[in-house]
C-alpha cells in the first residue's frame, strides 16, 4: 500500500512537471505571436518605428523571463530524476512513454513533393 502511494505521488509530481513545462512553452508561443502581430500592426498602420517600441521592449523582457523559467524547469526536471534514486521503491520506476526524460529531439526527413 505504501509503495503504491509513493508511486502515485511520484506520478502526480511527474504529470505536474510536464504540465508546467507545456504551459511555459505555450506562453512562449503566445508571446511570440503577440510580438509578430504588434510588428505587423505597426507596419500596416504605416506609423513610425518608434510607435509601440516601449511595448515591444516589454514583450522582450517577458520572453526573456519565460526562457529563464523554461531553463529552470529543465533543471528541476533533471534534479527530480536524480532525486528519484533516493526514494525507496522509485529507483527503477519511470512514468510516461519510456523515452529519455526529457525526450530526445526527433529528426524528420523532409521531401519536396509536387
Amino acid at each position: 500500500m505504501r509503495k503504491q502511494l509513493i508511486e502515485q505521488t511520484a506520478l502526480n509530481v511527474a504529470q505536474q512537471v510536464r504540465a508546467v513545462e507545456d504551459s511555459i512553452e505555450a506562453a512562449l508561443i503566445e508571446l511570440a505571436e503577440l510580438q509578430n502581430r504588434m510588428i505587423r500592426a505597426r507596419s500596416v498602420a504605416g506609423v513610425g518605428i518608434a510607435t509601440g517600441h516601449d511595448a515591444l521592449e516589454q514583450i522582450v523582457v517577458s520572453l526573456q523571463g519565460l526562457i529563464s523559467a523554461r531553463g529552470g524547469m529543465a533543471h528541476c526536471h533533471a534534479a527530480l530524476r536524480t532525486a528519484k534514486q533516493q526514494v525507496p521503491g522509485l529507483r527503477t520506476v519511470s512514468f510516461g512513454d519510456g523515452q529519455d526524460c526529457p525526450p530526445l529531439p526527433q529528426v524528420a526527413t523532409l521531401k519536396v513533393v509536387a
